[in-house]
């Protein structure tokens, strides 16, 4: 992510945000069919999606993985209390959660939770077994609740509006 925050504060334009829906539908797309889907030369394509990359607003291209087909069938949402609201003990248990074996995602929260782990585990005994050998035995955590997930559904994967559309009044 770039220091510069006059960078991050460029606004997104018409074309950035083609660009961002483009990619999040198909992050493997070759720049030539990128450039000509959003009708910009190839050069300017890729100019642009360094740009964004620079900028933080792009932050990466990843694999959507089926944890059900690597073995992780169960996958649950895990909360975390901490104990006390220290820098030391968040500082402790953000440091950590990452890494924990089947932690898909971790988010830090307001409310009443601190933490929300996405995690997938081979079963109900995995599943028991990393809250009791990785939750309920780090210091920083005083409670946990576990919540099974049936089904996960795809959301928008972009986050970008849709390019604003020309009025007659843009015109005048």
């Amino acid at each position: 992510m770039p220091n510069n925050q006059q960078a991050r504060r460029t606004p997104v334009d018409d074309i950035d945000r083609t660009i961002i829906r483009a990619l999040a539908d198909n992050a493997r797309m070759p720049n030539n069919a990128l450039a000509e889907a959003v009708g910009v030369a190839p050069s300017t394509c890729l100019a642009r999606v360094r740009a964004l990359q620079e900028r933080g607003i792009i932050r990466g291209f990843r694999a959507d993985v089926d944890p059900a087909a690597i073995g992780l069938p169960l996958q649950a949402m895990i909360s975390v209390r901490l104990r006390a609201h220290t820098r030391e003990q968040n500082e402790s248990f953000r440091s950590t959660a990452p890494d924990l074996p089947g932690v898909l995602a971790v988010f830090h929260m307001a409310g009443s939770d601190d933490y929300l782990l996405h995690v997938g585990v081979a079963g109900p005994e995995g599943l028991r077994d990393f809250v009791v050998d990785n939750l309920t035995t780090h210091p920083a955590v005083a409670q946990t609740r576990t919540n099974l997930i049936f089904e996960q559904i795809a959301g928008r994967r972009y986050l970008a509006p849709e390019p604003r559309r020309r009025t007659v009044a843009d015109t005048i």
